[in-house]
């Protein structure tokens, strides 16, 4: 390879990391707006303030920190031309990912059990927040999903070799941050009495 189609690749790297960025910078927005709006609508007279947050969540929570860890081994194992558990520890990512959405609609149904829904006469301020969060949460996990098979797909086609490895860094960067937004968003929910009163 020249010097010259090697600095275009370094250009292109470059730029796509960059696209990624702004992309999660602006979706860190999105969600500080919404967590802003939570607190604001928290001195409403309907806003339920005993409200406990569904038991899936806390398992899911789990599942997307454990996944966070298999895409860290993925990671180190593909850049060190380990193959075969780098695709393992990809796919145990995907299914971990799965099983992190699998729980969130669990959470869903333990919030519709205690009679809340997200629109109509049994909703409440309070849990349709709660729906909103997580509903576009979970639609960036999925599409955190979509980006690990064709991560997988480029590894078991052999696509990634020691120091060509971009399209699984970017991947990896956008499941960490969908996992680090998750612990954030349960973290604001368990703290946000203490951060309204």
């Amino acid at each position: 390879m020249d010097y010259t189609s090697q600095s275009e690749q370094v250009k292109i790297a470059r730029s796509k990391k960059m696209m990624l960025w702004f992309g999660i910078v602006s979706l860190s927005m999105m969600f500080g707006g919404l967590t802003s709006a939570y607190i604001v609508s928290s001195e409403r007279k309907d806003w339920l303030h005993d409200f406990q947050l569904p038991q899936a969540f806390y398992i899911s929570t789990a599942l997307i920190v454990l996944s966070s860890l298999t895409m860290l081994v993925a990671k180190r194992a593909i850049s060190r031309e380990k193959n075969s558990l780098g695709t393992l520890a990809l796919v145990a990512t995907a299914v971990l990912g799965v099983a992190f959405v699998i729980f969130q609609f669990k959470g869903f149904g333990e919030i519709v059990q205690e009679g809340y829904f997200f629109t109509g006469s049994q909703s409440n301020v309070t849990t349709s927040f709660i729906y909103a969060f997580v509903i576009s949460h979970v639609v960036h996990v999925v599409a955190g999903i979509l980006v690990l098979l064709v991560v997988l797909v480029q590894q078991l086609r052999g696509k990634y070799a020691k120091g060509q490895t971009l399209g699984l860094e970017l991947g990896a960067t956008f499941w960490h941050f969908v996992d680090i937004l998750w612990v954030y968003l349960l973290l604001f929910f368990m703290f946000a009495e203490d951060l309204i009163h």
